[in-house]
């Protein structure tokens, strides 16, 4: 495998659903991205000289309940984390986001459609390489309580992720996630979640209007509200490393680091990116290229069957 040539979709990928926050119907065009271009989002119901907004961590313009990210111009697009998940954990680098609305739809509340559908048209591998983020000391953010750190790792991600609730069934969770393990099924199928008795604080602000069962687990006191139930033990905390993945694919670039927080989410990991990035001496590209031209191997999982 050639893991450190860029890549992008093969084909056009169409996809449709609701926004969760504003309960529109949205319509979604992957398209393959030319190399070097990054991901980028073309908002099609906005005038053409407005419309490009560059997926970066310098672009997140708020941080309530998702990743929003904004242009000069003042034009955004909403709930990006899930999607900009499965174009890191799949290894893509160039795609051109098409969408008629301020908010991604939110599928089923994890990655597994976007995922899916990427794997079903396949990837291209283009004729220049990755260049990885390699961190060089650690880099440190707190909030009270909650904190969030980068550290150096060679030639690989990990997200040590630790969610600490109230709540009777959730409590606090802690797992350890390896991008070299190669199985992302846990983290790709993961669904969104919140509290029963958060709801209505929710939508007083506007938010969740397209929020349901079907795309979000609902728990109250100690019961999970949805009819199935979990997918899975870890599905909490597996949902919360797939939104700081998503994160880290504002970057630009993936990222040789070792990640560890608690009771981390979409703010502190961007305050974290903008600190780390800020000074030089945090971090320096690295690439495959220079350094292992006859590595064998991937730091990148081969793909396996999602399970919904």
């Amino acid at each position: 495998m050639h893991e450190d040539l860029q890549k992008t979709i093969k084909d056009t990928i169409q996809l449709e659903g609701v926004g969760l926050h504003n309960g529109e119907k949205v319509n979604l065009f992957l398209k393959p991205g030319e190399v070097n271009s990054g991901i980028k989002f073309k908002r099609t119901d906005v005038d053409s000289v407005k419309n490009i907004i560059e997926a970066s961590y310098k672009n997140v313009s708020s941080t309530i309940l998702c990743t929003k990210i904004q242009n000069s111009y003042g034009v955004s697009v909403s709930t990006i984390e899930h999607l900009m998940a499965a174009f890191y954990g799949e290894g893509i680098d160039n795609v051109l986001v098409e969408v008629d609305a301020p908010e991604l739809p939110i599928m089923d509340g994890s990655a597994f459609d976007f995922v899916e559908a990427i794997r079903s048209v396949g990837n291209e591998k283009q004729n220049c390489p990755k260049k990885f983020i390699k961190v060089l000391k650690k880099v440190e953010v707190k909030d009270r309580s909650k904190h969030i750190s980068i550290e150096p790792l060679s030639k690989d991600l990990i997200i040590d992720f630790e969610v600490v609730y109230k709540n009777p069934l959730i409590r606090t969770r802690r797992k350890e996630f390896k991008l070299s393990n190669g199985d992302l099924t846990s983290i790709y199928n993961s669904r969104t979640f919140c509290l029963y008795e958060d709801i209505d604080q929710i939508k007083s602000q506007g938010l969740a209007k397209g929020g349901s069962l079907e795309n979000a687990i609902v728990v109250k006191e100690n019961k999970i509200l949805n009819e199935d139930g979990l997918r899975h033990r870890d599905e909490f905390v597996d949902h919360k490393i797939l939104d700081c993945l998503g994160d880290l694919m504002l970057l630009g670039h993936r990222v040789f680091g070792h990640i560890k927080t608690s009771q981390g989410g979409h703010h502190l990991t961007n305050i974290l990116l903008r600190e780390f990035l800020s000074n030089k001496s945090n971090w320096e590209f690295d690439n495959f290229e220079k350094k292992e031209k006859n590595r064998k191997g991937s730091m990148y999982p081969s793909p396996i069957a999602v399970n919904g």
